[in-house]
């Protein structure tokens, strides 16, 4: 399940990541441990090395998140696969060598990360190549419907399996849901006063639930009209008069199954491992 298409066919997609994801991390390790580390006192500062494990098959996302957990906790990650590549279990995916307390330190959060932004990925791509085999062409856009603070993961995620992110906040874009249509009034004034203050850079969407609503946002100037709940016989007769055209891609997905394991002692480090032991499954 190769992602062919979206943002991996041009570039890293790593490289649209702000700065401040760093310290998104930061405050996820912060949350993890906001006062003392007991287990971590116990286990001591033993230098060791841990494999991850890829434990269901999917699509790996989210690596510079995890490498940046254990970055922050001196800790070193060489990546035995690449970002976007699918894999089957049980696969050697990653080896992180640092002491024995950091790497539990880390283990939770790291792989948290990595399994919820490799669901997504993998949810993408599977959702494109079933349109693409039943010949849709056009694009398949996440929405903005992601869990507080983890944001950018998800939206991470969806770039990575070749999906649209749609847009990322409340400034990207100016979109109408029916509580706004209802309070202001009508489509037409609504669309009218966000295009006085967000300017013509800013793309207005407004969400319909019938024809007559589509064809006013039109009208009215909107950049995208959405169809919402249409059949899909609606949907192409709308798009007769339109030329316009889930969050399903990032709400209700299976996580990609990881473990991280230390390895024990005496053993060589190209041994397979794969016992039971901290995986992410939920």
């Amino acid at each position: 399940m190769p992602v062919t298409e979206g943002a991996p066919l041009y570039s890293t997609v790593a490289h649209l990541l702000p700065q401040s994801y760093k310290r998104t991390v930061s405050q996820w390790l912060e949350e993890d441990t906001p006062s003392f580390d007991y287990g971590g006192f116990v286990v001591g500062e033993e230098m060791t090395e841990a494999r991850l494990l890829g434990k269901s098959k999917g699509i790996v996302a989210g690596i510079p998140f995890f490498n940046e957990v254990f970055i922050q906790l001196d800790c070193t990650v060489e990546w035995h696969i690449s970002e976007g590549e699918s894999f089957n279990p049980i696969k050697h995916c990653a080896t992180v060598q640092g002491s024995v307390r950091k790497l539990l330190l880390g283990e939770r959060v790291a792989l948290n990360t990595l399994a919820r932004c490799s669901g997504i990925a993998t949810k993408s791509a599977s959702l494109l190549t079933l349109l693409r085999e039943a010949g849709y062409n056009n694009t398949l856009a996440g929405t903005r419907k992601t869990a507080p603070g983890f944001r950018l993961v998800e939206k991470y995620g969806m770039l990575v399996g070749g999906c649209d992110g749609h847009r990322h906040d409340l400034s990207s874009m100016t979109m109408f849901k029916d509580n706004h249509i209802w309070s202001a009034g009508s489509i037409k004034k609504a669309v009218k006063a966000a295009k006085a203050a967000g300017g013509f850079s800013i793309k207005t969407e407004v969400e319909c639930q019938s024809l007559e609503e589509a064809i006013e946002a039109g009208e009215a100037g909107a950049e995208i009209v959405m169809l919402d709940n249409f059949t899909g016989e609606g949907v192409k007769q709308a798009a007769k008069k339109l030329k316009e055209s889930t969050s399903s891609i990032h709400q209700g997905v299976k996580h990609v199954d990881f473990s991280l394991k230390i390895v024990p002692k005496g053993e060589s480090g190209n041994k397979k491992q794969a016992g039971d032991g901290e995986s992410t499954a939920v």
